[in-house]
Order: structure tokens, then sequence, then C-alpha cells
């Protein structure tokens, strides 16, 4: 069956980004990176905003309510009911320019992050785990423009692209301590029209990335071979999670920002947020923050 591409939330987005489905609140929570925002789409309530004062990458949601976010300035924690943003740390203060960009939680709590060089030209980005105790460590570095993290159903995988470097990585990740090791190339975007930006990971261990600048969605197996890939009516797909009730549906956001203004109009839907149903597989629910 061919899977359905539907708008769900017209934008246009300048910079969507960082999709997490909400179980128990049955909403959508996303970023508009460059004019900064966190957004929370509900299918009956609607949208709700909470403008962010910096450039905001990626987000978590919190255990203990709220989120915390990556935001050019370091990391930091959103109130939702007052809309308070409290910043916790900033890892590169020596790094003015750099932005905090793709993050997501591991199964224990803690937010993986990678920052991105402000030129998106030299090797300046490093990867860093904020743990529960909020205390953040650089666990590596030499990267363009971090993006891509994800973790394997049975934890002992994570992976992490260079969207810039044209390369996904795959480590061995430790649960229990929180550590990388063993980093090689789980597969590379040379010989392909896009570059892997947001990703997420399937119940049956595929890994599931936005091909931004190619107009597409990839499925990877474990082996890092293509598996599938789904043409959207965007040029620039920027991110991708599984949500809905059944976790089978697959929200995608997009960008408006790179486009020109001729290519604005042959595609209205750029910067929409999507959902593809039918693809016959399901997510896995997203962790929180535990800190």
């Amino acid at each position: 069956m061919k899977p359905e591409i539907e708008t769900v939330l017209p934008g246009p987005f300048a910079l969507g980004e960082g999709p997490c489905w909400h179980g128990g609140e049955g909403a959508l929570y996303f970023v508009d990176a460059l004019r900064p925002a966190i957004h929370r789409w509900h299918p009956a309530e609607g949208l709700a905003t909470w403008s962010m004062p910096a450039i905001v990458g990626s987000f978590a949601i919190r255990r203990s309510g709220g989120l915390i976010a990556s935001l050019q300035t370091g990391f930091a924690t959103v109130d939702l009911a007052t809309g308070a943003v409290t910043p916790l740390v900033d890892p590169e203060p020596e790094k003015p320019a750099n932005v905090l960009n793709d993050g997501k939680c591991d199964r224990r709590g803690r937010f993986w992050c990678g920052s991105r060089d402000g030129a998106l030209r030299d090797p300046n980005g490093a990867l860093y785990r904020l743990d529960p105790d909020l205390s953040a460590h650089r666990m590596d570095q030499g990267f363009i423009v971090s993006n891509g993290i994800a973790f394997s159903p049975d934890d002992r995988t994570m992976y992490f692209a260079d969207s810039r470097g044209e390369t996904v990585f795959a480590y061995d990740f430790d649960i229990d301590s929180g550590a990388i090791s063993n980093r090689r190339v789980f597969f590379s975007t040379r010989d392909i029209e896009g570059r892997c930006d947001g990703a997420t990971v399937d119940a049956e261990g595929f890994y599931w990335c936005a091909l931004v600048h190619g107009g597409k969605i990839a499925r990877i197996d474990p082996k890092g071979r293509f598996d599938r890939l789904i043409d959207m009516p965007v040029k620039h797909p920027t991110m991708c999670t599984f949500g809905g009730d059944k976790l089978d549906v697959l929200y995608v956001t997009s960008a408006a920002s790179m486009l020109s203004e001729e290519e604005r109009a042959r595609m209205p839907q750029a910067g929409n947020l999507f959902a593809i149903r039918g693809l016959g597989v399901k997510g896995l629910p997203e962790p929180m923050f535990a800190g």
C-alpha cells in the first residue's frame, strides 16, 4: 500500500525541526528554529506557541513537567505554564557563533545534543550529554552540523549524523553508564541527493531520517542499507518522528527558509507539518528527560 502524505498543519515554518510526540497529551511538539519558538499541536485543540529568546535547535519533554531545550546560548528549561526560559549551562562559551542543534533523550533520561558551526562550514561542532543532575559532558567532537540522533530499540547502538560531513555514524552505547565507543560509519549520503537531518528509529530497529535538500524520507536497515525512500512534496524535510495513538503515523517537519522565491512558488507546502500514514510499521515511545 502506498503511504498517504497529508499536511496536518500549514506553515510556513521557517525551519521546522525536532518533532516529538507526547503520548500522555496526544500532542506533537516541534520547533521553528529560525523564528525561535516551540510549538504544540493537538488534533482537537490546535496550536500553542512559546517564544524562545534565541535560536532553538531541539528539546525534550521533562518527566517533572515542562521541557529541556537547546538554544544558541546553551541548555535551558522551559516552563510551559508561564513561558519562562531559565538558562542552565552553555557547553561552548568559547564558541558564541555555534548553535546547539539536534537533540534527543536516551531511555535513562539523559539528553543528548550536538552543536553546529555557525557558518555551516568548519568542524567546530561537538556531541554533548546532559545528565539528569544538569551536568554537561562533551562526548565527541569534530563535526560541522550535528544531527540524526537516535537509539536502537535494544539500547546498544546510538546513531549520530554530521549532515555537512555527509555521514551517519553508529556508536556502541552503554545504557547504564551513558558511555559511547567504537564510532564507525553507518551510511553515507555522498552518492545520493540530500543529507541526513533529523531521525528516529522504528520498533523493528530501522533508522528513519529526513533527507534535507533531497525531498525524501529514508528508511535504513540496521546494517546501513537503504530499505525504502518516500518522496515528499517539499525539497527540505527536516526531521521525522512516530506519533498517534498507535505510534503508526510518521510526522515530518519541513523548512521554507532555504528556498528561493521561484522554488516557493513551485512548492507551496514548504514549511508545513506533514503526517505519513500507511507505512505498515510503528515507532517507539519517546523517552523523557529525567532531570
